[in-house]
């Protein structure tokens, strides 16, 4: 399965991609919360997601990126957006007339991410750890999640590592995700799963 066309993968870049990023994240905890468990789990990851925890998490993110610039892999889709004459809409990349005068910014919207811990981190697990990976409901079963975990699994093998493999952590409940990293050669590695890089 590939990606669609209009989906690019590329590196995290903080000045356009914070806001969006703590979105994706904020959705990525609370379907944790509610998809994997009972009402007391689901508050629980609401509880978090509050403005200290926005800014440590977001300065986590940049630290990581500060030390490895592609560890985080963002899914942009390229948007067109009717415009007034005089455009307020977020980060334009080009404005257009279409054959009929009608004005149309191109937007990109981010719509999943992959988390991969700097090198620095692999010896926790002596392998490369990949943190996070969501992609926004209406996106799956696009190729868009391939398409994050290949550019992840690129880096991750350009890391120097203890033991040359990627390892993560999936809720046993979370029979969508145990499923995806199944079918990419992920196998059980006690409560983990791992895969040869």
């Amino acid at each position: 399965m590939s990606c669609p066309p209009e989906i690019t993968i590329r590196p995290y870049e903080q000045l356009s991609d914070e806001k969006a990023l703590w979105k994706c994240k904020q959705a990525f905890e609370r379907e944790l919360g509610a998809k994997t468990g009972d009402a007391e789990k689901s508050d629980l990851y609401e509880s978090k997601l509050t403005a200290t925890y926005h800014d440590r998490w977001l300065a986590w993110v940049n630290h990581c990126v500060g030390i490895d610039p592609g560890c985080i892999a963002v899914a942009m889709i390229d948007d067109h957006t009717e415009v007034c004459d005089h455009p307020t809409v977020n980060n334009i990349n080009t404005l257009n007339n279409d054959k009929n005068g009608t004005k149309t910014a191109k937007t990109n919207t981010l719509v999943g991410y992959a988390f991969l811990l700097p090198e620095l981190f692999g010896f926790i697990w002596d392998a490369a750890v990949l943190n996070e990976l969501y992609v926004a409901p209406s996106y799956r079963g696009e190729g868009v999640a391939d398409a994050l975990f290949e550019a992840i699994l690129t880096i991750a093998r350009e890391q120097t590592l203890p033991v040359n493999r990627l390892v993560l952590d999936v809720d046993p409940k979370n029979d969508r995700a145990r499923a995806f990293y199944d079918r990419h050669g992920c196998d059980r590695w006690g409560e983990m799963l791992t895969r040869s890089l």
